[in-house]
């Protein structure tokens, strides 16, 4: 039911902030009522260790609804409140488990920003499951244009939980 864990990697703002590494903190909550209902209350806490000029570091509170049908076709919705900031992130996502290692999955959010500048992000990808470690093959886009750091791209993911 309780879970806990971090998340790591290099990031370039492409501003003044000097940063190249978060460092994501997080745990909760999480379960299923006996309808199948599955639900997920839980808290971020991004962390920018090496940002010399600006405090980048926020919290974040999470909540999720999940529903998987027994025909491997799951949906789910997810909410984020920037607490620091007073941004809000709402997400609708869809999969479907082929097997028990292997899922396809498609997700699509809108961040809504307090000073504006909101945007609409989406994603498809595959999971696959072996010896324990997770094999993501996943595509990224959003609805920014002009900026690099919002192109569309192909990220391949390796994750192991303990």
């Amino acid at each position: 039911m309780f879970y806990a864990g971090t998340w790591a990697s290099n990031v370039d703002f492409g501003d003044d902030s000097d940063t190249n590494v978060e460092i994501d903190f997080y745990g909760g909550l999480a379960g299923e009522l006996s309808n199948g209902i599955s639900w997920d209350v839980g808290v971020i806490y991004y962390a920018y260790p090496d940002a010399e000029e600006s405090d980048l570091d926020f919290v974040e509170l999470k909540g999720a609804l999940g529903y998987a049908f027994e025909s491997g076709l799951s949906v789910g919705g997810e909410a984020y409140y920037d607490v620091d900031n007073e941004n809000i992130y709402l997400a609708a996502t869809t999969g479907y488990s082929f097997t028990d290692a292997f899922s396809v999955d498609a997700s699509i959010g809108n961040y809504q920003f307090d000073e504006g500048d909101d945007y609409t992000n989406w994603s498809l990808g595959g999971t696959y499951s072996a010896l324990g470690f997770g094999f993501d093959l996943r595509y990224w886009d959003t609805d920014i244009d002009g900026s690099d750091l919002a192109d569309e791209r192909v990220v391949f993911t390796i994750s192991r939980s303990m």
